[in-house]
Formats: structure tokens, sequence, C-alpha cells
């Protein structure tokens, strides 16, 4: 089989995004598919391109032995909207040049967000004779009317017409989440052409490791039980409540620490509020290269993965639970609908109600005393539940079952 993966984020970026696209493809080649690419120039989180490919429109390389189409992107992240919406758009239509550097392909799975994306993932489909699979991680605009990111009313019907057109017009959508799967069957899409590619997790590379002794020391951990919140700070995070929740057991719960690895727009007011409430439980580590994240999750007891109160949130499945869970590290998730299912079907993690700090306060006590035994028995749980449902082979296992599997049912027809 032959695919094309057209998306906006690759590495060497961070993110959900980039490590599912980095993931997928190669371990469709492992299994000796065709894959190839299309990206835009190395941009996030910071709107900079690296020197390496400044001033350049198309740069064609292998990225750890994936064929990378990279083309020229304008970069805003952190601009107002209408600099964001440019930024969308410029790798919107660069990326035509990508396409069409490219080989012949049977498929081309385009990622949203960016939703304007889809235009390029659509044509290049028609161009390149090829089915069309929308891969939606969040559904947009809804989403960031929700978060109260877009407010333009003329706009919004706009991205809405582009979203129907989009989902009625894909051979399949691949959701990231159920809840994403069953808004699209909702909206008239065929259940058998709507299916699940998760966020998943490389269980070889993260998996249980004995305390990092280095970080420990450098992070003042001796002798505390560590609650680590690994990742972008951001408004939809509501990491606000957790710093809150911190105060609330600071005093009770000397022994208990609360980690924060990562940046984000947020990261200076988190800041003033640990200042504020004199937060001596809480260290801001700043943010770690990939490959130390296990180490990262070797001293901590347990990972917060932290959402905002917001319907749109009951859907989600963030990223982050999945490489804590690999590593044997218990869940504590400050949220409501699939993931806080998830983690209590199958015992690997507690829930907390979002954006509470006494109800998160009162999730942190209640895991700061767990016995031993039932504490490895939730490391246990999640290191099981994400080999066999979250593991990358076991994801793109069921990916090709919905791909190929009608891609040799048709060739057999002709």
């Amino acid at each position: 089989m032959r695919v094309i993966y057209l998306c906006q984020h690759f590495p060497p970026e961070t993110g959900a995004p980039q490590i599912r696209v980095y993931e997928v493809s190669k371990e469709l080649m492992n299994r000796g598919h065709q894959v190839e690419v299309l990206t835009a120039f190395p941009h996030h989180p910071h709107g900079i391109i690296p020197d390496e490919y400044k001033g350049r429109f198309y740069q064609f390389e292998h990225w750890d032995g994936i064929p990378v189409h990279r083309s020229w992107i304008y970069p805003s992240p952190k601009g107002s909207f209408w600099k964001r919406l440019a930024s969308y758009f410029s790798f919107t239509f660069s990326a035509f040049y990508s396409l069409a550097k490219a080989k012949p392909t049977d498929v081309i799975i385009c990622n949203s967000p960016p939703l304007f994306l889809g235009i390029t993932g659509w044509l290049g489909a028609k161009l390149k004779r090829a089915k069309f699979v929308f891969n939606v991680a969040d559904i947009w605009p809804e989403s960031a009317v929700e978060l109260g990111l877009v407010k333009n009313k003329t706009f919004i019907r706009m991205a809405e017409k582009l979203e129907n057109f989009l989902y009625r017009n894909a051979w399949k959508i691949a959701g990231a989440t159920e809840g994403i799967c069953s808004y699209y069957v909702k909206k008239g899409k065929s259940s058998e052409d709507v299916f699940l590619l998760p966020n998943g997790v490389n269980t070889d590379y993260f998996k249980p490791l004995d305390k990092d002794q280095a970080i420990i020391k450098k992070a003042g951990l001796e002798g505390k039980k560590v609650f680590t919140y690994a990742g972008n700070f951001g408004y939809a995070q509501g990491l606000d409540s957790v710093l809150q929740a911190a105060a609330l057991v600071k005093d009770s719960h000397p022994d208990v620490h609360f980690l924060f690895v990562g940046d984000g727009q947020e990261k200076d007011k988190l800041l003033a509020l640990k200042e504020e409430l004199q937060l001596t439980n809480v260290t801001f580590y700043g943010s770690v290269p990939l490959d130390e994240m296990p180490k990262i999750f070797s001293v901590s007891d347990f990972s917060v993965v932290s959402l905002r109160n917001i319907d749109l949130f009951k859907g989600a499945r963030p990223s982050k639970i999945f490489p804590a869970i690999s590593t044997g590290t218990p869940v504590l998730y400050c949220g409501v609908g699939e993931s806080a299912e998830i983690l209590n079907e199958y015992n690997c993690g507690r829930i907390a109600p979002p954006e509470n700090p006494e109800g998160i306060a009162a999730a942190v006590k209640e895991l700061a005393a767990i016995t031993g035994e039932d504490y490895q028995q939730m490391c246990q749980n999640g290191r099981k539940l994400a080999i066999d449902q979250y593991s990358w082979k076991s994801i793109v296992e069921d990916l090709i079952h919905h791909l190929e599997g009608e891609n040799k049912k048709e060739r057999s027809m002709g």
C-alpha cells in the first residue's frame, strides 16, 4: 500500500500530532508499505524556523528513514487570530508543491486541525487519484468556539461549511477519540466509514525504569511522593486549579510534591500564582527533550493530566496519558468522560473533578495514602493496557485493516 501523510507538524517538533504521524509512518514502513510525509518546516511552539531551514520554500529529506517533503509556512503560532490564520493558509497552499513532488499514492491521510489543510488533502487526492482519509484529532471550528478562541460569526459559518464539505467528501474519517467518531456518525457519515485512530505510545521506549537519582537531586525530590504534570502549559489544561490544590495539601501532606515539566503560554501566570500562594511543594522544571521523558516518569509516583471543565473535553483522550501508563505511572486525571472511563475501567488511575481544587486535593490525598500493593497493581494494570490497546503496533494493525482491507476487496472485484 502507498500512503501520503499530510500534516502541518512533524519532528523535530514535539507534541501529540507529531509523534502520531512519526510512529504510524515508521510502523507502516516496518510492515513494507510505502510512506511519504508532507509537512511544514519546523516552527512550533515558538514561531521560529531553525537556521538550517530558513530561506527555503521546499526541502526533501529523510527523517529517521521516513521520506519527508517540507514546504514553506508563515510561522505565527502566538500571533493574533488573523496571523495564525495566515500561517495555516500559507502551508495549505505551499503543500501543493510537495504533492507534486511526491510519488503516486493509494491513500492520502490528512491531519486536522488545521481544518483548512483538508482542502489540500481533498484536492490532492483528486490529482493523485487516491482515496482521501480525513484524520480528525480535534473537531474544528467547534472546539475553537467553545474555548473562546474564535468569535467572528461569519468566519465560523464559513469554517462549518468547509468542515461539512470535507467530512461528506472524505472516503473515510479517522477520529482520535470515540467521541469524535460518534460526532461524525451523528452528522450523517456511515459508521462503516468512520474508525478510531487514537493517540498511542511506543511501549518499547516508554517502559518502567529505575528512579533517576540525578533528576531527584536536581529537583529536590528526595523522600517525596511526586505528582508530575508534563506537557503544554496552555489555557485548556486548567493548571491553575492544580496549583490551588497543591496549596490545600501543602501543610497536611508535606511529603507530597508537584513537579511541572514543560512550557507554554500560561507559564508566566502559573509562576506568578505559585509565588502568590507561596507553594514550597511545587517545582517548575522546564522543558526536556522527548528522549528524557522516560527518566521524568521514573521519578514520578503519579502523572497529573488536567483539562478545563468544558463539555467538549468529555470526549478527549489526552495523549500524555499513554506514555504515563506505559511506564507504569498511575494517572491522576482531572476531567470527565472518555478518558476517565478508561482509567476507571482498568484501574490505572484516579479521577478528580476538573477545575475543582478541593476535589483535586482530595484525590491527591487518596493516592498518597494507598498501600504499596494497591499502587503496584495500578502500575501493572497501566502497563498492560498500554501494550494491549495503545501500542503503535496494535493501532497500525487496525489502521491497515481499515485501509488495505478495502483496497484488497476493490482489487479482487476488479
